[in-house]
């Protein structure tokens, strides 16, 4: 029988075949893998041990990038560096909020990601409760004088974390609007979807037409108190905020390769990112991506051999600034064409559950191979082309064309705790994250040891850039 099995292999109609059982065999090995293996766990567990909470252009983030760069070169990585480039650094100082009329009642309260902080003594006004963010954009020009504008608009909770971009207009957008208004300061619901006594941070990014003021988030039941008060007459607040900004400083980012054995100019990327916001210690955003996306090309430095192309691990730094897409593509534009695809993972470690690949490799033996691999692993492959592969990859894909796959994680309560001190270690399923482990390996390595032509296949779809 083996004498039969090498001499069919031979034939060119059956050359196919007997590759894909081979494929298949190794597909499967690596999700036994990944189900057996505790690495990525470990990974994740000393990074949030280790280092914890890691602001881009802080200290702690620098220290992550070495800590990370070294466990992938212990890891096996043919090549690993640390890319950098300058951010402003952004610091939370003490902070405060209360009600102080009709009577007084503390606040559960965190300054949003970059707001500028408020006179030494604070700001206290009456409130102007907006319950949703485009009543305040309806509001006219100079009607919030002297006051605090809160924005209460809640979160839709949704197993794909599609209600989050509706709620965050008003944490992003919202201080600049406010304040073309007259307001002295912006406050909102936390953009989360939780019913704890916690806020949620976030970056607020200040219009350059608009004067910067003060913002902040009050957890999801201290904005519900705050409605009924309001609706029982006028509301005062107290906010002081002490943040502090220190301009040029450096944010990394941490790239480890396994060089294809044929085409290693041909790259797949695997992309995470490495910073956080420092409340809690960044487990779920992202070390669980940047573990999962680690682990999975662990699996394969592992294998007796590398696949045909590269594969490249990105800890993105300075992602939750939205800093990491813009220069990790300024710094690598002129290899943008080199990379066959791109993924990311930055959902926390939920179990994924479906898969998108782009226009036109929906059909075809490639697409038919991966969706029997991961058809085991509880992940469905979808008949529509992936639309959003991850905020880091933003530039390489619009801008530089390159195709992008996507995973569809349970989301369902990831936005209880995104951007608040509960992200933390003990919200990750060691089953799930491996599970995500299983999946990406999978695809890693069918797409690094074959030939698909995801450009190609787009451009035959019509819908090539």
């Amino acid at each position: 029988m083996k004498v039969f099995r090498r001499l069919s292999c031979a034939l060119p109609a059956l050359m196919v075949l007997c590759g894909g059982a081979a494929t298949a065999d190794t597909v499967a090995d690596l999700a036994a893998k990944a189900k057996s293996s505790t690495w990525g766990y470990d990974f994740l567990a000393d990074l949030t041990t280790d280092i914890g909470p890691r602001m881009a252009g802080s200290p702690a983030e620098h220290a992550a990038a070495d800590w990370a760069a070294l466990r992938l070169r212990q890891a096996g990585f043919d090549e690993v560096h640390i890319e950098k480039f300058p951010v402003t650094y952004w610091a939370r100082g003490a902070e405060e909020a209360s009600v102080t009329a009709p009577r007084t009642q503390p606040l559960a309260v965190a300054a949003l990601g970059h707001s500028v902080a408020t006179p030494a003594g604070g700001i206290d006004a009456e409130i102007v409760l907006f319950k949703s963010y485009q009543a305040l954009l309806d509001a006219p020009a100079g009607s919030l004088k002297g006051k605090i504008a809160l924005v209460s608009q809640r979160m839709v909770r949704a197993q794909n974390g599609e209600g989050y971009g509706v709620a965050v207009r008003a944490r992003v957008e919202g201080p600049s609007e406010a304040a073309k208004r007259g307001a002295l300061a912006l406050v909102i619901r936390s953009v989360g979807t939780d019913n704890h006594r916690i806020a949620h941070t976030g970056l607020t990014i200040y219009a350059k037409d608009a004067p910067k003021i003060p913002a902040a988030a009050i957890s999801n039941p201290d904005a519900d108190l705050i409605e009924r008060m309001a609706a029982k007459g006028p509301v005062k607040l107290h906010l002081k905020l002490e943040n502090k900004a220190t301009e040029n400083t450096d944010t990394f980012t941490v790239v480890g390769e396994l060089r294809g054995r044929e085409r290693p100019d041909q790259v797949v990327l695997l992309g995470g990112h490495l910073d956080s916001w420092e409340l809690g210690t960044g487990a779920i955003d992202d070390g669980a991506g940047v573990a999962i996306m680690a682990g999975a090309a662990k699996l394969i430095a592992d294998l007796p051999q590398r696949p045909k192309r590269t594969i490249r691990v990105v800890m993105f730094g300075a992602e939750e600034i939205d800093k990491a897409a813009e220069a990790y593509y300024t710094a690598h534009r002129g290899e943008a064409g080199s990379i066959v695809v791109a993924g990311e993972s930055d959902f926390g470690a939920g179990k994924i559950f479906n898969a998108e690949l782009p226009a036109g490799a929906l059909d075809g033996a490639y697409a038919r191979q991966l969706a029997a691999a991961l058809l085991p692993l509880g992940v469905d492959m979808l008949n529509k082309p992936s639309h959003e592969g991850g905020a880091d990859l933003e530039f390489l894909h619009e801008q530089g064309g390159v195709p992008i796959v996507d995973f569809g994680q349970d989301g369902t309560h990831y936005f209880d705790i995104h951007h608040t001190a509960d992200d933390t270690l003990d919200k990750v399923d060691p089953a799930e994250l491996a599970q995500n482990i299983a999946v990406w390996a999978s695809f890693a390595w069918l797409t690094a040891d074959g030939d698909v032509d995801f450009r190609a296949l787009s451009a035959g779809a019509g819908t090539a850039k």
